[in-house]
């Protein structure tokens, strides 16, 4: 068996699905929850618990990895044994999405990184402005739409795109709203 598809849900009535907690034990850690629903290849579903409030998720089936961002980790899970594999402490992303060849995008305030194998595999993606303030809003035609305001210019603000197969960053041709 093999995960296929995350989300994130609001927490569950009791009982409703199968659920494994993933917590890690720091005196750092908030009080808050991520519920996300899992969805296996034989179509069951259960339930994940992880520590923080929730950002994103994204499945890789090229790297069998589920990656899970809460305010509190990112959490690695190898999603055909369902565990927790590695995770970084109080990360500064904001944003999670996964390109269509399986590999995983992030970003910060300021900086995209393509993660590959495992969360020290990273890649910084160039871009043609300094950015500020990014946020991901979605696939269409393999690129992923970003905006953004150009660092110290915060007036500007800039829509990019992704390209999912080079891993380019483009300006989008109006930066009209």
């Amino acid at each position: 068996m093999m995960i296929i598809k995350a989300e994130v849900i609001n927490q569950p009535q009791s009982g409703e699905y199968k659920e494994k907690i993933y917590d890690i034990s720091s005196r750092w850690n908030s009080q808050s929850w991520t519920w996300i629903k899992f969805t296996n290849d034989d179509l069951t579903e259960w339930c994940g618990n992880f520590r923080g409030l929730p950002r994103d998720v994204a499945v890789s089936k090229k790297y069998n990895s589920v990656l899970v961002l809460t305010s509190d980790y990112l959490y690695r899970l190898d999603s055909v044994s369902e565990e927790l594999v590695e995770y970084e402490s109080q990360p500064q992303y904001q944003d999670l999405t996964v390109t269509t060849l399986g590999d995983f995008i992030i970003a910060d305030y300021y900086n995209i990184e393509i993660i590959k194998s495992t969360l020290e595999d990273k890649i910084s993606v160039d871009s043609p402005i300094k950015m500020d303030t990014i946020k991901f809003h979605g696939w269409s035609n393999n690129k992923l739409a970003i905006t953004c305001d150009e660092f110290l210019n915060w007036d500007n603000h800039v829509e990019l795109k992704l390209d999912g197969e080079t891993l380019e960053i483009t300006l989008k041709d109006s930066n009209k709203f």
